[in-house]
């Protein structure tokens, strides 16, 4: 039987993270706990860093493209949960 409390780590993954995925959460993560939350500045930080956008792949930030990156990748990651459940 498989240790279910050793997956619960990623209890909300249906898959794994892709690398792009991980490098656009981890440059999110820096932007807000620089204190940044407007939408306009966190691209600005996204821009600055040439961070490439998951889905589209676009470094060319705008409050636009995050909204879209965000419910394409929520989306995306529903699915996979509705698909897959618990642990990636």
């Amino acid at each position: 039987m498989p240790d279910i409390w050793s997956k619960l780590r990623h209890q909300s993954l249906g898959r794994a993270i892709t690398p792009e995925e991980r490098a656009f959460a981890d440059a999110l993560e820096a932007s807000f706990a620089r204190g940044t939350h407007d939408f306009v500045a966190v691209c600005a930080d996204l821009s600055a860093a040439k961070v490439a956008g998951p889905v589209s792949g676009r470094t060319d930030w705008t409050p636009a493209t995050l909204e879209h990156e965000l419910a394409r990748l929520n989306a995306d990651l529903d699915g996979a949960y509705a698909t897959h459940g618990l642990g990636a």
